[in-house]
């Protein structure tokens, strides 16, 4: 695993000192890049920095942005933490399972590992804008977790596939999350057009979508390739509604 690649992505953290806790939790483990989105504490106050103990330097290098897929504009793969499992439960990694999936995406380009809010988690979405999905299997009397100590456990598993020799596989390398977006945004568009989607509510059938090829792991050439299909269904469309104004 290239730990310089690894980016942790807090959404809109609301407590200083589980920021400070987070970045000592990443010191401990080896991470370096925190990307810090809305922020709703100052990650720079003094509580933060007791917290962080000797991680004060993550802190001050952290980055803020105003929205998640701003923050994961150039990563290949994001992984997001959620326990909004829904009809989808199948499709979540275990800490573990996200490590080794990581490890070889990280040696081709950036990776996120995305955390949501203390409260309320990642929002659909946020959850959305992600490529894989992971949860920590938690018991249901209290299922969710401080986040400082979600972080905690994720980042020991993704320490602990680091493989010094240089024996893992390369994964296959993933498209940039902004060829990804674009992607999706012309699909939706022409599933609308030839009334595929539920105009009232596109995004459902959308999401399963994102789903299917957030596991298949799109290269550059896959996009090109589904971009051709969606633009040659575009132009049948066009056709279609040509021939049948004529009529």
């Amino acid at each position: 695993m290239n730990f310089e690649n690894i980016s942790i992505v807090l959404v809109e953290p609301q407590g200083d000192r589980n920021i400070g806790s987070v970045c000592r939790a990443m010191m401990n483990f080896g991470f370096c890049d925190l990307r810090l989105v809305n922020p709703q504490a100052d990650h720079r106050a003094h509580e933060a920095r007791q917290m962080a103990v000797k991680a004060g330097r993550l802190l001050e290098e952290a980055r803020v942005f105003d929205s998640l897929d701003s923050a994961l504009a150039d990563c290949r793969l994001a992984i997001g933490t959620t326990r909004r499992f829904g009809k989808y439960r199948e499709a979540f990694l275990s800490p573990e399972q996200a490590a080794s999936t990581a490890s070889g995406s990280s040696r081709e380009g950036r990776v996120a590992l995305v955390f949501g809010r203390e409260d309320r988690g990642l929002h659909a979405d946020e959850i959305a804008l992600c490529h894989l999905y992971l949860t920590i299997p938690t018991r249901a009397e209290l299922p969710s977790m401080n986040l400082a100590q979600a972080v905690s456990l994720c980042l020991y598993e993704f320490g602990k596939v680091a493989d010094p020799t240089g024996d893992v596989p390369a994964a296959p390398k993933r498209a940039p999350v902004e060829e990804v977006e674009a992607l999706f945004v012309h699909m939706r568009k022409s599933l609308l057009d030839i009334e595929f989607l539920d105009p009232a509510n596109p995004d459902h059938i959308m999401r399963g979508l994102r789903r299917i090829f957030g596991r298949s792991g799109l290269s550059s050439r896959d996009i090109r390739i589904l971009r051709g299909l969606f633009s040659r269904i575009d132009w049948v469309e066009a056709e279609r509604r040509r021939l049948a104004d004529t009529d």
